[in-house]
């Protein structure tokens, strides 16, 4: 028996990298399709092989955490690609990616792309929000006179875990990852102006050595599902609300219609963006709405 790590999943073959080095091709065998399971990149797996191109997955083991779009297992930390404009900066689609990392444990690092083609006036309202975001989570902005020291800030954060890179279709995933590796030459598509929304390019789902991380290059999205979180469970997946609990009136505060909100309060004094705060209204609405079964 061999053990190793799901590098790369394509057509139903699986690459893994072996702990004794050696980089298998492999499928899955039939019993996993009987019990609901399927490998995902970043599962750990045991697996058999006569030569390096024909094995086999015998087991998978057990996940920390995983996820369904982008499928990737065991995920330590997210560059969220967000771009300020091309397609157009969405303060609600940000939230629902990081409320999904919070909720998974991955630890969120925020990649602002296109900064440089906003107009003057438009850098300064998303520099608020920038500014904003930067409180909660470690916050990186492309720009041209700024490029590789970004790259190797970011690098330097994520040695030695496993990365996925996410964020809206068209907003520049493969873009930062061809400027972190060069030689990866991957294909960046084209934003429609029409729809506001790129085509997608990124066919399979790889890990990638990039200087000591091994970081996931996934397909990009344009909307995002909020699964199998409570109404008490999503005000503790925002880290400024957290720090506030405490302050509420009432222990379980869901900080909406509660008397002597310390986040509603916050809210008032501008301590919390008002689109934040809408968007977990929203959010919060939502999953009242939601039928029993996904709940």
């Amino acid at each position: 028996m061999i053990r190793g790590q799901i590098r790369q999943s394509l057509s139903g073959y699986y690459d893994v990298m072996g702990e004794d080095g050696v980089l298998y091709r492999t499928r899955a065998r039939g019993n996993f399709r009987k019990k609901g399971q399927s490998p995902l990149v970043g599962d750990w797996v045991e697996l058999k092989a006569e030569k390096p191109d024909e094995g086999y997955i015998l087991k998978i083991e057990a996940r920390t955490n995983q996820l369904v779009r982008p499928p990737v297992a065991n995920v330590d930390s997210a560059i969220v690609v967000t771009a300020c404009c091309q397609p157009t900066f969405t303060s609600n689609l940000l939230d629902r990616q990081l409320l999904m990392l919070e909720s998974n444990g991955i630890k969120p690092l925020l990649y602002f792309s296109k900064y440089d083609l906003l107009p003057a006036a438009k850098q300064a309202e998303m520099q608020e929000v920038m500014a904003y975001y930067s409180q909660l989570y470690p916050v990186y902005v492309q720009t041209k006179a700024a490029d590789e020291q970004v790259f190797e800030d970011l690098l330097a954060d994520l040695v030695g875990q496993v990365v996925v890179v996410m964020g809206q279709t068209g907003a520049g995933k493969s873009t930062l990852l061809n400027k972190l590796k060069p030689d990866l030459a991957l294909e960046t598509g084209q934003v429609s102006k029409a729809l506001s929304r790129g085509k997608h390019t990124t066919r399979r789902v790889t890990l990638l050595d990039i200087k000591g991380s091994l970081i996931a290059d996934t397909p990009g999205f344009s909307s995002f599902d909020i699964l199998n979180i409570s109404k008490e469970e999503l005000p503790l997946l925002y880290p400024e609300f957290r720090q506030r609990q405490g302050a509420c009136k009432f222990r379980a505060c869901l900080h909406v219609n509660e008397p002597q909100c310390a986040v509603k309060e916050a809210v008032a004094k501008k301590e919390i963006r008002q689109s934040r705060y809408d968007n977990y209204l929203q959010l919060h609405e939502m999953i009242l709405n939601q039928k029993p079964k996904y709940r």
